[in-house]
C-alpha cells in the first residue's frame, strides 16, 4: 500500500527488546483540509534507518504493509491491534530532496555565427 502526506514527527529508535529495535513515524495526510489525519507507521530493524533521510516537513510517499493482530489480556477479552509496517519512502519535497534537477548548459548568445549557418534571419 502506499499514501502520500507531509511528516509530522519522528521518533528516535527505541530497542524494544534484545532482538528488536523500532521507529515511528507520523504522517500528516490531508485528504479533507478541515480535517487532517495522523497515521503512525512503525519501522522495524534495519528500516529504522529509512527515517534517516527525512525530516518533519517532508512531503513524503511511504510504501507500507498493513498488518492486524489478536490480543487476550488477563480477563479473557480479546482485542485487535492494526499496525502499519513501512518499507520504503521516497521525499516528494522538503529539505531532503534530491538536488536541483540538472538542466542543459546555457547556449552562448555572443558567439560569433559559423560558416555553415544558412539560416535566414
Amino acid at each position: 500500500m502506499e499514501i502520500k502526506g507531509k511528516i509530522h514527527e519522528i521518533t528516535p529508535t527505541t530497542q524494544v527488546t534484545e532482538s528488536l529495535k523500532k521507529r515511528e513515524m507520523i504522517l500528516e495526510y490531508i485528504e479533507n483540509p478541515q480535517y487532517p489525519e495522523y497515521l503512525k507507521f512503525e519501522a522495524i530493524q534495519d528500516r529504522c534507518a529509512l527515517l534517516d533521510n527525512v525530516k518533519v516537513g517532508d512531503d513524503v510517499e511511504v510504501f507500507f504493509n498493513l498488518r492486524g493482530r489478536p490480543w487476550t489480556d488477563k480477563t479473557g477479552k480479546k482485542s485487535y491491534f492494526n499496525s502499519m509496517a513501512l518499507w520504503k519512502i521516497n521525499v516528494l519535497s522538503g529539505g531532503s530532496a534530491a538536488a536541483a534537477p540538472e538542466y542543459a548548459a546555457p547556449a552562448n548568445l555572443s558567439a560569433a555565427p559559423g560558416e555553415d549557418d544558412d539560416l535566414p534571419f
